[in-house]
């Protein structure tokens, strides 16, 4: 009879009233109702309770932790945990077969045991081993994303460039935006229930779109008309173009995606320790990505690199299946309240659709803010990086010239034209040492986040606090940009570019997206897209 009740009922007396109003409450997932106006509030009752210090016993974690040890003690196996194969369960195997099952078995084990000692070294019981699990199975997605993101980046500018000329990149971001702005309907009409998508199909979509594009633009690279052999700068060529366009939408899309993906399946107090492993382990991979580019870039070309980032895109499709089969995913039910609201007024239903997320921004101040502090900062550090990628490029120019006659082979160059009798594009080095240089770049910045996110974020947050962190990344723009503009020199512009885009990404990224915890499910999803990709990328271009 025990087991065939819910396990809040196991507990008798006057604990069963209390239990069943709280679960009554998580499963409801209410809303706030604004007392004027009789609207639906934006933000989350539950998480907003949770920040105010307002919770029922904590959060799902003490439940759970109550039980241990309690009544359920029936619903554990009685096994050695430590060992799940005995020498007689793989008798009759081949011995050598068998002796190599249970040797990997105790290697597991054996690495299980020391992870966990090392991870209550670290974080001691402020972050339960098994929410350490699933934080990190899930930042595997976001390693795979970020590290194929940051290898196509660090070819993004080289294309162009080597294509359409370094003065087609502002031209480019402004191009960008309209081309986001269609994947912004097409995200924002799957995101609709009635599109019949569930949230983490989106990343299967997007990913398969993406993996077959990066693929296909990897294959036309090698043309010798319309792809890199061809060493005439023009902006009439449209592969560049496209190249650009397309990674500068996956990052966009799919990194949004993802961060809403995280934001409906994290808590408040889940978010605060786990979103700095998240930015970590995604750092490790947006270093890996430019350093694979800097280290095979000459050696295995462009085009094969484009490839391995095409290769990313399918790849993140299995870590997130793996993630939702062992975790599962959290469902925003429907509301009653939000029924009866559409039944009393059919045209609210209707409102949803792709500018809905348009309609939260106007309507909600919150919302307003989060748009100051995702994409008015963008602005400096896109002029910043513009300036560090023009005055490279004409270090490289010089560093290798473009010739009428190559000096080690005699042929004649394919930047040159002999009837103007001068360069119309980069020589091949100097293309060669400019994605190298992206590469270092990449690097460079990378590992300077990944110090900071690792070892800095968590601390900053609970040191500063929420409010403090998010004035610390406007702070350090203000003194870099004074430095640029006092010294604009290649290594001064690299050393500050290499500082906003660390802090950039260490700091400000991981407090902006708390910013969304105490809100609903549109905000999250439809608001956050319009103000990721479309404000953000605006806000570049």
């Amino acid at each position: 009879v025990s087991q065939s009740l819910p396990k809040t009922m196991r507990r008798g007396g006057d604990s069963n009233k209390e239990a069943l109003v709280k679960g009554r409450k998580k499963t409801s997932g209410r809303k706030n109702k604004s007392a004027a106006g009789g609207e639906e509030s934006i933000y989350d009752q539950d998480d907003l309770d949770e920040v105010q210090g307002i919770s029922d016993d904590d959060d799902e974690e003490n439940g759970d932790d109550d039980n241990e040890g309690g009544d359920d003690f029936i619903d554990t196996p009685l096994r050695d945990n430590s060992r799940m194969l005995r020498p007689e369960d793989v008798r009759d195997l081949p011995r050598p077969i068998g002796a190599l099952v249970l040797c990997l078995q105790g290697c597991y084990f054996s690495t299980r045991r020391v992870a966990k000692s090392v991870h209550r070294s670290v974080y001691g019981d402020t972050f339960p081993w098994d929410d350490f699990i699933r934080t990190m199975v899930l930042s595997s997605t976001l390693f795979v994303m970020i590290g194929g993101y940051w290898l196509l980046r660090s070819l993004k500018d080289a294309v162009l460039t080597a294509l359409c000329g370094v003065e087609s990149i502002p031209k480019a971001k402004m191009l960008s935006v309209f081309v986001v702005l269609g994947v912004v309907a097409v995200y924002n009409h799957l995101l609709d229930e009635k599109s019949g998508f569930r949230k983490e199909q989106l990343f299967y979509v997007f990913g398969t779109f993406y993996g077959f594009l990066f693929a296909g633009i990897a294959f036309l690279l090698n043309h010798p008309t319309i792809g890199l052999p061809n060493q005439t700068e023009d902006p009439a060529r449209i592969l560049g173009w496209v190249s650009y366009c397309g990674i500068e939408s996956f990052g966009s899309v799919m990194v949004s995606l993802f961060w809403s993906f995280a934001n409906s399946n994290f808590n408040l107090k889940q978010a605060k320790r786990s979103y700095g492993v998240m930015v970590a382990t995604a750092q490790l991979g947006s270093i890996l990505g430019p350093t694979f580019v800097n280290s095979y870039g000459h050696t295995l070309g462009i085009p094969t690199c484009y490839m391995v980032g095409a290769g990313c895109m399918m790849t993140l499709q299995l870590t997130m299946w793996t993630y939702v089969k062992m975790f599962g995913v959290v469902e925003d039910a429907p509301k009653a309240v939000d029924v009866v609201e559409k039944k009393d007024d059919p045209k609210k239903g209707n409102k949803a659709g792709i500018l809905e997320g348009i309609h939260l921004f106007v309507e909600h101040n919150y919302v307003k803010g989060i748009f100051a502090i995702s994409c008015l900062f963008m602005v400096e550090v896109t002029i910043v990086d513009y300036t560090m990628k023009v005055l490279a490029r004409e270090h490289f120019a010089e560093e290798f010239p473009c010739l009428p006659f190559d000096e080690t082979t005699g042929e004649a160059m394919a930047c040159w034209n002999a009837e103007t009798n001068s360069a119309v594009g980069l020589s091949t080095d100097a293309i060669k040492s400019f994605t190298t240089f992206m590469g270092f770049f990449g690097q460079a910045t990378n590992g300077l986040s990944f110090l900071l996110s690792f070892f800095g974020t968590s601390a900053v947050i609970r040191y500063l606090g929420l409010r403090m962190t998010l004035l610390l990344f406007p702070s350090i723009c203000l003194i870099v940009i004074v430095t640029v503009r006092m010294y604009p020199t290649l290594n001064v512009v690299f050393a500050a570019m290499m500082i906003l885009k660390a802090n950039s990404y260490a700091l400000n990224n991981p407090t902006k997206e708390m910013l969304y915890q105490p809100t609903s499910s549109n905000v999250k999803y439809k608001a956050k897209s319009w103000i990721d990709i479309f404000g953000a990328r605006g806000s570049k271009a």
